[in-house]
């Protein structure tokens, strides 16, 4: 009796998720033992969903009895090899919240992964919540593996009190590079760090918009056949681009050796003005802020209102305000799981609550979402930096995918971590998209 209890509290708690609107089948699932889920996902370090995630997961085991053994870890390119590793050692988890781009390409492959439509055939209620026609397909076969949360954008964090104390305006909806580089040595003149930037670790964000901004939003999901070809060129001149912004004294001193954290702390401490990330990098701000990072209640308003965000520098094919942003995560369940019955149905049940609108309402507050049926969105209990955000949101002209998504693994790493050396001059930027191209090409 008191497990199904736990089933229907369960059932209550996301009664507007799918399921629980269709019949009680979604949540109600009665298992004769305990279930230990493994989860992996990105939800940690600086990640704005890290204490919201832990919430729902707390909420989740009280209600059903069951447990989750949490191995989320933050999302870098470590993070990404550990995944792959994981699946080809046969270690990879039950559930797994991750990249729907070309990370996910060899473990869909090897039938690691359950489909949607699959699952739909035995669950009928699985994700039938979410808008369909958006869901991130496959680019191994056109089928859609992951259950999505909320999407994201990336745009250009601004510390105000940094550009106020260095002679510099806000930026508008029509930045220009050359702009950018006017204001970068006002700022750098002015003793100030122009962009917080830590080119070793994760230079990811700043690499897709510096090829944005020579491809825009009709060509930047192009891979070029060569480094001759026009997309090819582009790619070069988006690394030069990076290179002059290092050359000129842009970047932190030991940008090519410093972590990303490291880099937030410069701009939420006021020693740089300017940072290029995606709407996941919110929170971290915010909990820069407090005196308390774990508790919300000592958030400084008055230093969190300094910070602001908005578009990207432009130049050449692109406006500022198109932006990269779309549906680049979601929740897999492993084939290991699904041939496991009583996984199975826990698997099914989490992700089925995990993906619920009342959940996913929450993670995007001030993002959005691909649920049918959108909620109003409260601004309420929004800090500044959020409803910023949201302004900013309302301006973007148009929203292409991020490259990096489906160039990805090796084929990054001459350019990625390969970064500092093609800055420092010590890699020709050229024969570097060259090989990274070559490695595409044979990995296909």
């Amino acid at each position: 009796m008191k497990r199904v209890i736990a089933v229907l509290v369960s059932c209550a708690m996301a009664i507007t998720a799918a399921g629980c609107r269709d019949g009680e089948e979604a949540m109600a699932y009665i298992s004769e033992s305990e279930v230990k889920l493994e989860v992996v996902t990105t939800f940690a370090g600086n990640d704005g969903n890290d204490d919201l995630y832990k919430d729902y997961c707390e909420k989740w085991e009280e209600a059903t009895g069951n447990i989750l053994l949490d191995k989320s870890a933050i999302s870098d390119n470590t993070f990404k090899l550990r995944v792959a590793a994981d699946f080809e050692t046969g270690s990879e988890p039950d559930v797994l919240f991750f990249f729907t781009g070309a990370d996910a390409n060899n473990f869909i492959k090897a039938g690691k992964v359950v489909s949607v439509l699959e699952i739909r055939n035995m669950y009928p209620y699985y994700g039938i919540n979410m808008d369909s026609s958006r869901m991130q397909p496959s680019l191994v076969d056109r089928k859609v593996y992951a259950l999505p949360v909320s999407g994201f954008w990336e745009g250009l964090y601004v510390n105000t009190k940094v550009l106020e104390a260095s002679g510099v305006e806000v930026p508008g909806k029509d930045y220009t590079w050359q702009q950018f580089l006017t204001d970068c040595d006002m700022i750098k003149q002015s003793g100030y760090t122009p962009i917080a930037a830590a080119l070793g670790d994760i230079p990811n964000y700043l690499w897709e918009f510096s090829i944005f901004n020579h491809t825009g939003p009709t060509r930047h999901l192009l891979i070029p056949d060569t480094v001759q070809d026009e997309i090819g060129k582009a790619w070069v001149s988006g690394l030069k681009d990076i290179m002059e912004l290092y050359q000129a004294g842009y970047f932190p001193v030991n940008t090519n050796a410093m972590r990303d954290d490291e880099s937030l702390n410069m701009f939420v401490n006021d020693k740089a003005a300017f940072l290029i990330d995606g709407s996941w990098r919110m929170n971290g701000i915010v909990e820069g802020c407090q005196s308390d990072p774990d508790d919300p209640s000592t958030l400084d308003e008055k230093k969190l209102d300094q910070f602001t965000v908005t578009y990207v520098p432009a130049q050449g094919r692109r406006k500022a305000t198109d932006i990269i942003g779309g549906v680049s995560m979601g929740y897999y369940i492993t084939r290991k799981a699904w041939n496991n019955p009583e996984k199975r149905e826990a698997a099914v049940n989490f992700v089925t609550y995990m993906t619920s609108d009342e959940v996913v309402l929450d993670f995007s507050n001030s993002t959005y979402n691909l649920l049918k049926k959108q909620g109003i969105v409260d601004e309420t209990n929004m800090n500044s930096l959020q409803k910023k955000s949201l302004r900013m949101q309302e301006g973007v002209t148009s929203m292409t995918g991020a490259l990096q998504d489906i160039f990805y693994g090796d084929c990054r790493t001459l350019t990625f971590r390969g970064l500092p050396d093609i800055v420092n001059g010590l890699s020709d930027p050229e024969r570097a998209v060259a090989d990274s191209l070559l490695i595409y090409k044979n990995s296909r």
